[in-house]
This record gives structure tokens, C-alpha cells and sequence, in this order.
């Protein structure tokens, strides 16, 4: 068994192909998706996502860092709230801090990230962390809001192996996907250091495919790719990486 911690898979880009897309994901041995929210705008696609595919498809609620924005985010996050408040999610997420696009918003942006890991523990709930060009400043919430009740995933992790053993210090798994296979990726150079019990797969799709789909769009059948790159990196079997990660995605997720 394979699965996704991580795919759009209500995004626009697949409204020509989805049920073939998914299809293929379970052919590829995919066989739980977690479809992190971006902001209110895609709550009915996740919704019809999970009514078309109850089994396999496995929402969470938040709201993403670049939809932070000074004359919505306080509309944005009641809707996350009433939400959390109206049924189960499998996480709070994506949530965090992108100062990748817009450095002006980092005061509400790290006010909205506290604010959802608040609820996140409210509901023993984990979180789902977006971090674009913002180590330090993710490591800061962190560091206050560290206790018993904060766990979950760093989404897309990019960093360093410091980095990489911080995040991991704050009971986050790594979410790890295209960026191993680039060559410039650079976790590739470091990721066998860190245990594998700390490594779940994602595919971040349409986002992020892997070598050799490198600039196109991606899918959640690739993730095939990620585990090969993995085994290779580990010294390990596919089976072996398919097996310790998914057992990870499904000790952090609530269901």
C-alpha cells in the first residue's frame, strides 16, 4: 500500500481527466489520498471529491498561507473554524507561513498559523505545515507553541539536515516528494541520515513532479517515482519504503 500525504486533486488542472488520474493512482498502489484546503474558494471541490470517493480520499481543513490576505483572512479562518467545529477532518492543513510571494503579510500570516494550531490541539488534530523561504520564522511558532498536543507533517520539506532534525525535534514528520529526484534538490545528499520512521511520501500534485516529469503536471501515481528515488537513497527495497511510510502517514493521521 501506498499513500498521497498530500494532493490537490480537486485543483482545475485535473477537471479534464480526474477519475482516469485517480484511476491510475490506484493502479500505481495509491491507496489513501490526504487532499490538504487552500482556502474557502475550493471547499465544495474537496467536499464532491470525498462524496465521489469516500473510501480513499481524506480531507483536511485550513488555510493556506499565500490566501492570507489583510481584508479576508479574518472571514477566511471563521470558515475554517466553523468547519473544524461542523465535522471530523483528517488534519488542519495546509497551514503556515510562504514568504516566498508576499513578505507583507508575515504579521497575519504567523497570527493565522498560531491561531489554527490552537484549534489543531483543541481537536487532537495534526498539522499540516506549508513552509516557503520561512524556516526560521515556522521555527519560532513552533518553539511556542511546543508541548504534548503539536504534531503532524512538514509538507514539501526543502531544508537542511539541521533543519531536517529541528523540524523532526518538534514531533513533525518530513513530507518528502519531487524534490528528491532534482538534481539540485539537494535532500537527496542527506535524507538516508535521517531515520526512516520520520519520512512519509507526497506528491504536493499538480505541483512538483518528479525526474523524469520534471516541469509538467504532476500526479498521484508518480509517487512511484519518489519511492524508487527513496529505496535507492536508503539502500532499501520499494516494498520497504512503501511499508515504513505509510505506516508513518497512518500514525499521524486521524483517519
Amino acid at each position: 500500500m501506498l499513500i498521497d500525504t498530500h494532493t490537490h486533486l480537486y485543483s482545475e488542472e485535473f477537471d479534464t481527466d480526474r477519475p482516469e488520474m485517480i484511476q491510475r493512482a490506484k493502479e500505481a498502489g495509491i491507496e489513501r489520498f490526504y487532499i490538504p484546503a487552500i482556502d474557502s474558494t475550493y471547499t465544495e471541490r474537496m467536499l464532491d471529491l470525498e462524496r465521489n470517493y469516500p473510501q480513499e480520499m481524506h480531507l483536511m481543513m485550513g488555510l493556506h498561507p499565500t490566501s492570507v490576505q489583510p481584508e479576508t483572512f479574518e472571514f477566511e479562518l471563521e470558515e475554517v473554524k466553523k468547519w473544524l467545529d461542523k465535522r471530523a477532518f483528517s488534519a488542519v492543513g495546509e497551514i503556515g507561513i510562504d514568504l516566498y510571494w508576499d513578505k507583507s503579510t508575515l504579521g497575519i500570516q504567523q497570527q493565522a498559523f498560531k491561531k489554527q494550531i490552537g484549534w489543531a490541539k483543541e481537536k487532537e488534530l495534526p498539522i499540516v505545515i506549508h513552509c516557503r523561504e520561512s524556516f526560521d520564522e515556522i521555527f519560532e511558532v513552533l518553539e511556542e507553541e511546543k508541548d504534548e498536543k503539536l504534531f503532524g507533517i512538514f509538507h514539501c520539506f526543502t531544508g537542511t539536515k539541521e533543519q531536517a532534525v529541528r523540524a523532526i525535534g518538534f514531533n513533525m514528520k518530513l513530507g518528502i516528494g519531487g524534490v528528491v529526484t532534482f538534481k539540485n534538490g539537494k535532500i537527496d545528499q542527506f535524507i538516508n541520515e535521517i531515520p526512516l520512521e520520520h519520512i512519509v511520501l507526497e506528491t504536493d500534485s499538480p505541483y512538483l513532479a518528479p525526474v523524469p516529469y520534471r516541469g509538467k503536471r504532476n500526479e498521484s501515481a508518480y509517487i512511484q517515482n519518489v519511492v524508487k528515488k527513496l529505496a535507492d537513497v536508503y539502500g532499501l527495497s520499494e516494498k520497504e519504503i512503501a511499508q515504513s511510510t505509510s505506516q508513518n502517514a497512518l500514525s499521524v493521521f486521524v483517519n
